[in-house]
């Protein structure tokens, strides 16, 4: 077995809307096809020996050990294979259940699908589980044990921490859009100028100040102080000399840590004599040279978490300990503790193993303890000096015996401090009484304070914390999203959007669109090239300044990563033609319809679907959307446009010369299509199609007939608005035509529309694009020989497999197919094959030009238009 290519797939795709997150592997079973593994001598005994949580798998037949009674009876090692991928990463703690295998068109291959919850560990999972596969087949050993826990750190180093993945959950719960921005923890949700950001707890709207106040413990405490909250008495030192004043003023025991440290490190707590506070002070200003030193408050240590000035939860944290029972030693005790189901690696779940570090020798070593020594029964011997989750500490959810005074005073510190969010640590024998009849005081406030103590206490009530973040970043009424109109098919894609991104745009929106040559915001492009899919389009959408995107949205990058959008208000299909068919496992039209669908599956229940009556399947998706639909065609008599009228629905159709809504029996016309620039008075069929298209979906999105009207009258077909869209350059005695058709559909829209051109000679310049099939090929000479009377045939840069004459053979074979006299040449290099046609040109002679990258085409062409109007100037 090997390996063939391994996918990743983030967002909607063609295995499942709902299920973006998925691996899709393509992996060749070589000589495996012919042996399932029924003829695999002991292959189930040794997969249910290595991995008996198999059992669990129900499979196909609906019941607990399926999976294995699928083996007993025979399946190919690509289902296997799926199993395995799916349950090592629920071993390492990253529970998903959705798989798929399907055999390809090409015998033994398969493409084996199943989901994930962090990329790399997915990517892994993959690779693993054939080698798992070949190991059991060939009755080798594997270590199971280390490719746990090479899933597990490779998760740890993936995955968001629990504050931000909380935050994340319940936006996703409020269908609230999110990307992360880069690997660490900063997060946008929302889209263009709705989103917000945020990383960890600190919010966009966070204040820097704020941060930097909290940070400073001492001008924190200062600040507290002069507000009249409790605080610890001491001062600031960086020497043994301020050390010894300080303590001779407030006595022992004290506490010191460094300024600016977090997270406990570098904190001596309950010294109680100076020899120790020295090592204290050169051990906290190993972390900063100005060391805190405070009186050593007795009691437990409290968190206060106060968001948007209120406070939402409160815990006890209890430092990572072992209690003796006169018999085990304290490392035995933490192994018995680390085998609490409730604990894990990392922040797998609701508490962490307990390691043992310098932290946990130093502590036992104060109490004349080792890590082998064996306390009495019942003793507490603590193991951390501070009480963070993530070195083993526990936490105990005491929110609803908070004093109102003491709830009044965390809300008041909030404001001091000027955090949206902040962590208060009091120390206190109890927070059901106020701190100043206690003797409790705050020792620090935080920014940033880690959520997973409310979110999963080890006792009490777990605390939705990540809610009240959501309603201050998003407050009732307040949009995370913004409106996306996507557009997919085969031909017309690009046109359709930027006419559509015109309409939008004269309606006064900032709009963001991706195209087959580029990304822009208004008519800037900021990216060139072919961008048309998933990061394109979360380029738009992560676009601060965009009002409102518009995606074109292609094959390529559906089958490669899936959508780069959650879902959209309005999905355009064009048309469903022959074109790169026969690649990625897409053979035919059904197929290929497959791949289009998943755009209009990604449109919201109450947006539309816009769909091409006169496209036999594209109208074939109409029974399985959940969306509304609308439909097009050129011919207000199609029976699908009947069909509608007839039930009152919206439809945009080609009448007596005008482009015309209909609902029901009455009409409103939006515009003659002879006052169309784009339709070339009309003569383009396809483009008035791509106009009824781009009309339909912005009338149902809401915008006013007249400012449709008016925005279809000013889009003028040109290099700039549409470089490669039937762009018409007019010299003296000829014309050049330069469009971006290169597949039968498109030569056939050429086609028609020169039926229409009056010439005394026309010209074309074709070439075969090499990732066709040979029947697509052959079918572009065919056209070419009935449209043209000379044709020039040139070479493409990129033959993607194929060799030059090869390609060429077949334009040549199609165009003798065309029962034409036309007569026809060969220049390899496309810019000479346009200087020749030029040079041949006659009065009233029409250039097409049909080319696959039409920059260099159109850069000559404008040349040559500066040219002659310079020599006319010199003439005159």
């Amino acid at each position: 077995m090997k390996i063939d290519k391994i996918q990743v797939l983030r967002g909607p795709n063609i295995w499942s809307i709902r299920r973006k997150k998925l691996i899709q592997m393509r992996l060749d079973l070589e000589e495996m096809e012919h042996l399932p593994t029924n003829k695999v001598d002991g292959f189930r005994d040794r997969l249910q020996l290595l991995m008996p949580s198999l059992i669990t798998h129900r499979c196909s037949e609906g019941v607990e050990g399926g999976f294995f009674l699928r083996i007993e009876m025979g399946t190919w090692m690509g289902h296997v294979i799926e199993h395995i991928a799916l349950e090592i990463q629920t071993l390492a703690g990253m529970d998903t259940g959705f798989g798929r295998t399907r055999e390809t068109r090409t015998p033994g291959v398969y493409n084996v699908v199943f989901s994930y919850l962090e990329e790399n560990s997915g990517i892994f999972a993959a690779e693993q589980s054939v080698e798992i596969a070949r190991c059991l087949i060939d009755a080798r050993d594997y270590n199971l044990e280390e490719c746990i826990q090479n899933l597990k750190e490779i998760r740890e180093r993936e995955r968001l921490g629990p504050s931000t993945g909380s935050i994340v959950q319940e936006a996703v719960a409020r269908n609230i859009p999110w990307i992360r921005l880069g690997r660490n923890s900063l997060v946008q949700l929302g889209y263009g100028v709705n989103q917000t950001r945020f990383q960890a707890t600190i919010t966009g709207n966070t204040s820097s100040i704020a941060v930097d106040i909290a940070c400073n413990k001492e001008l924190t405490k200062k600040m507290l102080d002069e507000a009249a909250i409790p605080v610890p008495t001491g001062d600031l030192v960086h020497d043994d000399e301020g050390l010894a004043s300080v303590i001779e003023r407030i006595g022992y025991p004290i506490v010191l840590k460094p300024l600016d440290g977090n997270h406990g490190k570098g904190s001596s707590i309950n010294v109680n004599d100076f020899e120790t506070a020295r090592i204290g002070l050169i051990h906290a200003q190993n972390y900063g040279q100005k060391v805190i030193v405070e009186r050593f408050i007795t009691g437990y240590d409290f968190r206060i978490l106060v968001i948007n000035h209120k406070m939402i939860a409160a815990a006890r944290r209890v430092p990572a300990h072992v209690i003796g029972d006169g018999e085990r030693n304290i490392q035995q005790l933490i192994d018995k503790e680390n085998l609490d189901p409730r604990r894990g690696y990392g922040h797998e779940n609701v508490l962490t193993e307990i390691s043992v570090d310098k932290d946990t020798n130093e502590l036992l070593e104060k109490l004349n303890y080792t890590i082998e020594s064996i306390p009495k029964n019942g003793e507490i011997v603590y193991l951390k000096s501070t009480a963070n989750l993530s070195t083993g500490g526990t936490s105990i959810d005491v929110t609803d015996m908070v004093h109102p005074e003491n709830i009044v005073m965390a809300e008041r510190v909030s404001r001091i401090i000027g955090l949206d969010v902040a962590g208060i640590d009091i120390m206190a024998e109890n927070l059901t009484q106020p701190l100043r009849e206690s003797g409790g005081a705050i020792l620090e406030v935080n920014a940033a304070p880690g959520f997973r103590m409310h979110l999963a206490p080890s006792e009490g009530l777990p605390r939705n914390v990540a809610a009240p973040v959501v309603d201050m970043l998003y407050p009732q009424g307040k949009p995370a999203k913004i409106p996306i109109i996507a557009v997919t098919g085969t031909n017309g894609k690009t046109t359709t959007t930027r006419l559509i991104s015109h309409i939008i745009k004269n309606n006064g929106y900032r709009v963001g669109f991706t195209t087959s040559d580029g990304i822009y915001i208004q008519n800037t492009m900021l990216t060139k090239g072919d961008t048309t899919g998933p990061l394109s389009a979360e380029f738009i959408l992560k676009d601060p300044t965009v009002e409102f995107a518009v995606l074109e949205t292609a094959r390529g990058g559906i089958l490669r990563s899936g959508l780069g959008f959650s879902s959209c208000d309005i999905g355009v299909l064009t048309n469903i033609k022959e074109d790169h068919l026969g690649m990625n496992d897409i053979h035919n039209l059904k197929d290929l319809t497959k791949v289009k669908r998943v755009v209009m599956d990604s449109v919201r229940k109450d947006g539309w679907s816009v769909l091409n009556a006169d496209d036999a399947y594209s109208m074939r998706l109409m029974p399985d959307l959940d969306s509304k639909i609308a439909i097009f065609s050129l011919d207000e008599n199609n029976p699908h446009i009947k069909k509608f009228a007839k039930e009152g629905k919206v439809t945009c159709v080609y009448e007596e010369g005008f482009v015309t809504i209909k609902k029901g029996d009455w009409k409103i016309r939006i515009a003659k299509a002879q006052n169309i620039p784009i339709t070339m008075e009309a003569k383009a069929k396809f483009m008035i199609s791509n106009v009824l298209a781009a009309s339909l979906a912005t009338y149902l999105y809401g915008f006013e007939i007249e400012d449709i009207a008016n925005s279809l009258r000013t889009f003028i077909p040109s290099p700039m608005l549409m470089p490669g869209r039937l762009n018409i350059f007019k010299f003296k005695k000829f014309q050049v035509l330069i469009d971006f058709a290169h597949n039968p559909a498109g030569y056939e829209a050429i086609e028609d529309y020169l039926s229409n051109v009056e010439a005394t000679k026309k010209i074309g310049i074709i070439s075969g694009v090499g990732d066709r099939r040979d029947e697509d090929i052959r079918e572009c000479g065919k056209i070419a020989g009935r449209m043209f009377d000379y044709i020039i045939i040139r070479n493409e840069k990129h033959l993607r497999g194929r060799t030059e004459e090869e390609i060429n053979e077949l334009i040549i074979s199609g165009i003798q197919e065309s029962d034409s006299t036309v007569s026809y040449e060969s220049i390899p290099k496309e810019i000479e094959a346009l200087k020749h046609a030029m040079s041949m040109a006659e009065d009233g002679t029409f250039i097409t030009a049909l080319s696959d990258v039409v920059t260099n085409a159109i850069e000559l062409v404008q040349e040559y238009q500066m040219r002659e109007i310079l020599e006319e100037g010199k003439i005159s």
